[in-house]
C-alpha cells in the first residue's frame, strides 16, 4: 500500500531535512503520546463552557455530552482506523486528499488551520486573563504576548519539547479532574469524610423540576453548546507522524477514547450536577467545577479551578500551535501550501510553517483586542462549525478508505470501523442533522455560526476546485520507504 514515509525514514527521504520533502523526526515519545491522547480530549471549554449547559437543559445535559462522547469514539474510531494503516502528520486531511481528490485534502487542511489559529487567540486572550488577576502589573496583552513568545519558542526547539510541555500540561489536567470526579463521587454517595455537603445526593438529578426541565428538546440545545468542547481528540492522530511507534500509538489513542470521554466529560458533569442543584444560581455565577468545589467547602476553590483552567488554555495553545504548523507542513507537502512550509531544520521542525501560524495567531489576538465584537466576532463564528465539517469528511473518507486499503494492503488494517459501513452512514447522518439544527438555533448563535463559516468553506473549496482544474502542484503520492511489500506509488488526485 502506498502510505506516508515514517518519521524514522524522513530524513534519508528526498532532499532530507532542510529541504523541501524533508521529514519530521520521531520525537515523541510513547508516553508523551499516551498523555497527548489523554489529555487531548480535555479541553478548556470543558471548565468553561458547562455552566451554561447545564442551565440550558439542567440534568439532561447529560444525554448531550453522553449523545456528542458517542459521536466523537465514533469519528476517532474511523480516523483511527485511517491513521493506524497510514500515519501521517497531515491526518484526516491526507486521508481525505486520498480517498475523496485533491480538492477534499486542501479544503479541510486549511480550514482546520483556519480553525486552531483562531483558537490560538481565544486560548492567549483567556490565559492574560487569568494571569493578570494574579499579577495586575502586566497587562493584559502583554501576558497574551509573553504566552505566545514562550509557547512559539518552545515549539520551535524541538517535538520533543512540545511533546515534554505537553505531557505536564495534560497531567495536571488529567490529575485534576480525576481527583475532581473521585472526591466530588465520594460526596454524593455520602462517604467523603470531614466535608460538608448537605446538598449533594443523586435526588438533585429528579427533584428539581425533573430530569428535563426544560423539555427533551434542551438536549439538542446542549449539543449545540458542548460539541465544541470536544474539538482536540484527533491531535493524538498529528502528532503519531513524529512518535516512536506510529501504529501503536495510534491504535492505543483510539482504543482508549470510550474511556477518555466517559470518565472525564460524563464522570466530572455528573459530579457537577448530582453535586448541586441544576439551577443553583451559583453554577452561573462562579461556573459550574468552582461552585461544585465550592459546595463542598474546599477553600480557594476559585483559585483552584483558574489554576486548572490556565494550565488547559496552555495545553491548547501549545497543541494548538502544533496542530495548525503539522498541518501546514502536510499541505506544503503536498503542494497545497508555499513549498517553504514543507521545509525543516536540522532538528525535524518545520520552522516556516511554525512561524506563518502563529504570526495569523497574533494578528487574530490584536483583532480581539482592537475589534472584538466586529472583526474577531466574525472569525470566531467563521471558524466554529469547522469542528463539524472535519468529522463529516472523516466519515466520507473512511468509507472509500476502508475498500482501498482492504485492496493494497489488509494486513494494516488493525484497527476498524464498527458495523462498518452501517455505522459510518449515521454518524454521518447525525452530523449532518447537527448543522441542520444548529440553523434553527437564534438563540445561541448557531445559526450564524453555521452561515459563517459555510460562507468560508464554500470560498475554500472555490479555490481548491479552481487550483484543481489549473492542475496546480502535482498529483500526492504517497509510499512507505523501504517496504517490499508495498505495490509502486499510485497518484492521487
Amino acid at each position: 500500500m502506498t502510505s506516508q514515509p515514517t518519521p524514522t525514514k524522513a530524513a534519508s527521504g528526498p532532499g532530507g531535512p532542510g529541504e523541501p520533502g524533508g521529514g519530521l523526526q520521531a520525537g515523541l515519545k510513547n508516553r508523551h503520546l499516551s498523555m497527548i491522547a489523554i489529555g487531548g480530549v480535555i479541553g478548556a471549554g470543558l471548565f468553561v463552557g458547562s455552566s451554561s449547559g447545564i442551565a440550558t437543559a439542567g440534568p439532561g445535559i447529560l444525554l448531550s455530552y453522553a449523545l456528542v462522547g458517542t459521536l466523537v469514539v465514533l469519528v476517532m474510531r474511523m480516523l483511527g482506523e485511517m491513521s493506524a494503516a497510514n500515519p501521517t502528520s497531515g491526518s484526516f486531511s491526507a486521508h481525505a486528499d486520498r480517498a475523496l481528490g485533491r480538492w477534499a485534502g486542501f479544503s479541510i487542511g486549511w480550514l482546520y488551520w483556519f480553525f486552531w489559529v483562531v483558537v490560538l487567540a481565544v486560548e492567549a486572550t483567556a490565559g492574560a486573563k487569568i494571569l493578570e488577576g494574579w499579577i495586575p502589573a502586566v497587562p493584559q496583552w502583554g501576558w497574551a504576548l509573553i504566552v505566545m513568545v514562550v509557547l512559539t519558542a518552545t515549539n520551535l526547539v524541538s517535538v520533543g519539547s512540545y511533546g515534554e510541555f505537553e505531557f505536564w500540561f495534560a497531567g495536571i489536567k488529567v490529575v485534576a479532574i480525576s481527583a475532581f470526579v473521585l472526591i466530588g463521587g465520594l460526596a454524593v454517595f455520602g462517604v467523603l469524610p470531614g466535608v460538608d455537603a448537605e446538598q449533594a445526593g443523586l435526588g438533585n438529578l429528579t427533584d428539581h423540576g425533573g430530569f428535563l426541565p426544560n423539555g427533551p428538546g434542551a438536549i439538542l440545545t446542549g449539543v449545540l453548546l458542548v460539541v465544541f468542547s470536544f474539538m482536540g481528540s484527533e491531535i493524538a492522530t498529528l502528532a503519531a507522524g513524529e512518535s516512536e511507534d506510529p501504529q501503536r500509538a495510534v491504535t492505543k489513542s483510539t482504543n482508549s477514547i470510550i474511556w477518555r470521554v466517559g470518565v472525564f466529560y460524563l464522570g466530572s458533569i455528573f459530579v457537577v450536577v448530582a453535586l448541586l442543584p441544576w439551577n443553583d444560581p451559583s453554577i452561573k455565577e462562579q461556573g459550574s467545577y468552582v461552585a461544585a468545589l465550592d459546595s463542598l467547602g474546599i477553600a480557594h476553590a476559585g483559585q483552584i479551578m483558574n489554576f486548572i483552567v490556565l494550565t488547559s488554555v496552555l495545553s491548547c495553545l501549545n497543541s494548538g500551535l502544533y496542530t495548525a504548523s503539522r498541518m501546514a507542513f502536510s499541505l506544503g507537502q503536498r503542494q497545497d501550501a508555499p513549498k517553504v512550509f514543507a521545509k525543516t531544520n536540522s532538528r525535524g521542525v518545520p520552522m516556516a510553517a511554525i512561524l506563518a501560524s502563529v504570526v495569523f495567531g497574533f494578528v487574530a489576538v490584536f483583532f480581539n483586542y482592537a475589534y472584538p465584537k466586529t472583526i474577531f466576532l466574525f472569525l470566531v463564528n467563521a471558524s466554529g462549525a469547522v469542528a463539524l465539517f472535519v468529522w463529516l469528511v472523516i466519515c466520507f473518507s473512511q468509507l472509500r478508505m476502508r475498500k482501498i486499503i482492504q485492496r493494497e494492503s489488509p494486513e494494516k488494517l488493525v484497527v476498524k470501523m464498527w458495523l462498518y459501513p452501517y455505522l459510518t452512514w449515521a454518524t454521518a447522518a447525525l452530523i449532518v442533522f447537527v448543522l441542520g439544527y444548529m440553523l434553527t438555533d437564534t438563540e445561541h448563535d448557531g445559526r450564524e455560526t453555521v452561515l459563517l463559516s459555510l460562507l468560508v468553506a464554500a470560498v475554500v473549496l472555490a479555490i481548491a476546485v479552481i487550483r484543481q482544474k489549473r492542475g496546480a502542484g502535482a498529483p500526492y503520492v504517497q509510499q512507505v520507504a523501504d517496504d517490499p511489500r508495498d505495490e509502486a506509488p499510485v497518484k492521487v488526485g
